[in-house]
């Protein structure tokens, strides 16, 4: 697992920095989301089985696929975990935000 800056690394790998940033809360739904993309075999398998509500991410107007391997999953209304699939034989995936995208 990779992340998109050093900053969201920190704030997502450091339970004082998440909760100073998040919350309790979310804090430790950051947390149980990160662990669930490290412990599935595959992105498809988080989608499949609806694991922390993945989906992927898709053009609002017109519902195509516009950000390519990016998925997300819920952190409590309206926030979001968006993460990319960065290979496609080993399952390795970045973090890319925290937001709300609605």
């Amino acid at each position: 697992m990779t992340y998109k800056s050093k900053k969201l690394e920190k704030r997502c790998t450091i339970a004082r920095e998440t909760i100073k940033v998040y919350g309790v809360n979310k804090a430790e739904l950051i947390h149980q989301r990160i662990d669930q993309i490290k412990a599935a075999d595959t992105v498809e398998h988080l989608v499949q089985y609806h694991i922390g509500r993945c989906h992927p991410l898709h053009d609002e107007n017109n519902q195509r696929r516009t950000r390519r391997n990016q998925y997300a999953m819920d952190l409590g209304h309206p926030y979001r975990l968006v993460f990319e699939k960065i290979e496609e034989e080993i399952q390795i995936a970045e973090i890319q935000s925290i937001e709300d995208y609605h």
